[in-house]
């Protein structure tokens, strides 16, 4: 339909190549490659976003700043981001890097709050209070970088959604009572959780299930109340201090 590419916003990652075990490569060639494909496949001219995917051990900033000025200069990419980045590594990027990085993507959900648990418990013992993301929450606060949230059903990495799922049953009953409350679905309501954060973030939602769909947009129109909020994060299994 003639016109329907400026109504879209088109996302890409690179920098995890295929194989037998894991590669990162953030080379100027792989990057240039990867958006070529990309725009290939998608059959456009040019991507909104393009993301870092997860750091390369071996980068090297000026290679990236190559490629970002050339894509840009191109047409071909309009804004850049990363993902799994620590404040650290963006503000090494940002050393070569003339463009904004506008995105930082994290896994974050309910059964996921390790962007949230350590400040809590600062100048406590409890090992929740152990740093394991460098604070990248506040820091993309501070610099108005937006948080992509993916895998917002998920616990772990790749062991399965919490919905619906039996070792969550405290979490479920509070998702299942307030999903009446709200009219929409278990779903919508961990939407509605992410999204009541005060940093504005973004839900990646993945699904490829599209009954789910209106469930999750109504999520997206619901403010829950702080209790709410909060009920939902201890039903999860978090307990303050």
């Amino acid at each position: 339909m003639p016109g329907i590419r400026d109504k879209l916003i088109l996302q890409s990652k690179c920098g995890i190549r295929p194989g037998p075990f894991t590669c990162y490569d953030f080379s100027k060639e792989h990057i240039i490659r990867s958006v070529e494909t990309s725009l290939r496949r998608l059959q456009t001219d040019r991507l909104d976003y393009l993301l870092l995917h997860r750091p390369d051990l071996l980068m090297e900033p000026e290679e990236v700043a190559e490629a970002f000025d050339q894509l840009e200069s191109q047409g071909k990419v309009l804004h850049f981001g990363v993902s799994n980045h620590t404040p650290s590594q963006i503000e090494l990027l940002e050393t070569c890097v003339k463009q904004p990085l506008e995105i930082n993507q994290l896994q974050f959900s309910l059964a996921h709050t390790l962007l949230l648990d350590a400040p809590a418990y600062l100048n406590t013992t409890d090992s929740h209070g152990i740093s394991r993301d460098a604070n990248v929450l506040d820091y993309c606060r501070r610099n108005h970088i937006t948080i992509q949230c993916y895998s917002p059903f998920q616990y772990g990495v790749f062991e399965g959604t919490f919905i619906g799922n039996p070792d969550y049953a405290q979490l479920n009953a509070v998702l299942t009572h307030l999903a009446k409350k709200y009219d929409t679905t278990e779903n919508g309501i961990a939407v509605a959780w992410l999204l009541r954060h005060t940093a504005n973030m973004q839900v990646v939602v993945g699904t490829t299930n599209a009954s789910r769909i209106p469930g999750i947009v109504k999520g997206a129109e619901i403010t829950l109340t702080r209790e709410e909020w909060y009920e939902l994060y201890a039903a999860a299994g978090n307990k303050l201090p």
